[in-house]
């Protein structure tokens, strides 16, 4: 997947990990951040791989549960 997105590109040797066209955004209050990492968490959901966020085994979805079994991370 990623060797072919890097093909479509010519300024990309072999691999691509990102896709083109991503538009940074400000995150200028905690809402917007919480919405942003919700929309994060819900990714593997909606592509339907799992049925709840903390289903996915690397998702830090699972520490804002308090389960550390897998990332930690700073808050």
């Amino acid at each position: 997947m990623m060797e072919r997105a890097g093909k479509k590109k010519s300024n990309v040797n072999k691999y691509q990990l990102w896709q083109q066209h991503n538009k940074p955004i400000e995150l200028w209050s905690e809402k917007v951040i919480q919405q942003k990492i919700d929309y994060i968490h819900n990714n593997p959901v909606e592509s339907g791989f799992v049925k709840a966020p903390i289903d996915w085994k690397y998702s830090s979805a699972r520490n804002y549960q308090d389960d550390q079994t897998v990332l930690e991370i700073d808050i």
